[in-house]
């Protein structure tokens, strides 16, 4: 699996919906496991919720300087 394509999907996906992103909020890795629909090691999943949440704080923070 190409966690870092998994991870660009994912992160469309989260800004897009808000129930998602309310979700992912709550529950990071229960949310990645459930919209890959794939049963992964917890470390994978880990990996995954981290890589997203890292990407989605550095576009609110980039979102910032550009007001």
């Amino acid at each position: 699996m190409d966690i870092k394509k998994s991870i660009e999907e994912l992160i469309d996906k989260i800004k897009n919906d808000k129930e998602l992103r309310d979700s992912f909020m709550k529950e990071p890795v229960a949310t990645v496991e459930k919209l890959l629909g794939v049963d992964l090691p917890e470390e994978q999943l880990n990996q995954i919720a981290d890589g997203i949440k890292a990407k989605i704080s550095l576009d609110a923070i980039g979102s910032f300087f550009k007001k």
